[in-house]
């Protein structure tokens, strides 16, 4: 009886150091990820059980991680069953040329089929959801209309509610969250490829909020069904270091938050860096010879840049790789700056941006602005801050509507 009672008592106390061990191991992890910012992803423990026994679909790419190790391979190692996987612009791998056409194709490493939504189709057809019982939306955006991520995103949802799907959104953090600057698109003649969203420029906006957005300014002809896993620890002033490059030619920081203010210069006479292995942290062109001391030559980099702006011809410009981009944090805006320089310093100011289509009268620099407003001014030397107070009232008009749909504070 004795060494019974003796047993019992080991055992207990055996139970307890286990038991206390476990709190403890739990009260370090919860210690070390307080104030740290997880995506929705990193947090399996919100999710797993969720779509287990579940036939999912998902959308995802290069930047779809969780930990270090890739969405597909993850959630497959834990007993998931990927039916498909959709990849956007670039890819499912992320090494496709901006504006590359993406096959179909079949992973490799897992034989899942990857279904390409920058090929033959941009939306998923019925016939390719038949037998998926659940879609999840796993990429990184970087808040601009002209990233065509958030198009792909509406894309989905549209497909899903047409047919009776819902879409699990692994929500992370937007870098650029904290500018919404630019103008409003407002007339369907800009719309295109890079912008089919009436916002401006930037959204300051993570996925999960634009899919609320969407679903709630009437973007769908019947709202999607959403369930969206919020990032921890987050809130949109906070500086978030991508730990992937989210496309080919945003391979580093600098780029990233760079890219709002560079990428207006795309369908101007300016090489925005595309071409080397510093896109969107450089300006030129051959024409700025003798205006600036700094230059650079683009040439053709498969997966990147093929056909750069002045591909094999010396560009002149600037060098932006050391801009300290908290200015830009702390100015909550655009930098116009750069272009009403560059289109002053530049010589033949009647190339300077891309000739309007001749099918629809729009030029590709408008395009990308979502209106025609800005190149017109800027030809006609209007100032800056005459030009950014033109974008009211539409800029305070949005950011009193994106407020019904935040998820995290401003």
């Amino acid at each position: 009886m004795m060494r019974f009672t003796a047993i019992f008592f080991l055992t207990i106390l055996a139970i307890s150091n286990i038991n206390c061990t476990a709190q403890m191991a739990s009260s370090k992890q919860s210690t070390s990820n307080k104030g740290r910012i997880i995506t929705g992803a990193d947090q399996t423990e919100k999710y797993l059980s969720y779509l287990k026994g579940k036939r999912i679909g998902l959308v995802a790419n290069q930047s779809s991680l969780i930990g270090k190790k890739s969405s597909v391979d993850s959630l497959v190692s834990l007993g998931i069953n990927i039916v498909k996987v959709f990849g956007p612009e670039h890819g499912f791998r992320g090494n496709a040329s901006n504006g590359a056409v993406v096959s179909d194709e079949k992973d490799l490493k897992t034989g899942i089929p990857i279904i390409s939504l920058y090929g033959k189709n941009e939306k998923p057809t019925k016939a390719q959801l038949a037998d998926i019982d659940l879609m999840v939306f796993d990429i990184q955006d970087v808040g601009c209309r002209y990233y065509t991520n958030i198009n792909t995103l509406e894309y989905v949802m549209e497909a899903c509610a047409e047919n009776n799907k819902e879409l699990l959104i692994l929500d992370r953090p937007n870098p650029n969250a904290y500018v919404v600057d630019g103008p409003v698109m407002t007339d369907d003649k800009f719309k295109s490829v890079i912008g089919i969203h009436y916002t401006p420029m930037t959204h300051g906006m993570t996925i999960g909020e634009f899919a609320q957005y969407l679903n709630g300014e009437g973007y769908l002809k019947e709202q999607c069904k959403l369930k969206i896993i919020k990032v921890a620890n987050y809130d949109h002033n906070m500086p978030y270091e991508l730990p992937i490059n989210p496309s080919p030619n945003l391979n580093t920081q600098q780029a990233v938050m760079l890219f709002p203010s560079l990428c207006m210069f795309e369908g101007t006479a300016i090489n925005e860096g595309r071409g080397t292995y510093m896109p969107f942290t450089i300006l030129g062109a051959p024409a700025l010879k003798g205006k600036y001391s700094f230059s650079y030559k683009p040439v053709g980099i498969p997966g990147m840049s093929e056909r750069p702006n002045h591909k094999d011809s010396v560009c002149y410009g600037l060098d932006l790789r050391n801009y300290d981009i908290s200015n830009l944090r702390k100015s909550r805006q655009l930098n116009l700056k750069w272009l009403i320089e560059l289109y002053k310093a530049y010589p033949d100011k009647a190339h300077f941006f891309g000739q309007e289509r001749a099918n629809t009268g729009v030029s590709p620099f408008d395009l990308r602005i979502g209106t025609d407003q800005l190149r017109k001014q800027i030809i006609a030397g209007v100032s800056e801050a005459e030009i950014r107070k033109s974008w009211e009232p539409g800029l305070s008009k949005f950011k009193a509507i994106r407020t019904k749909y935040l998820l995290y504070p401003d």
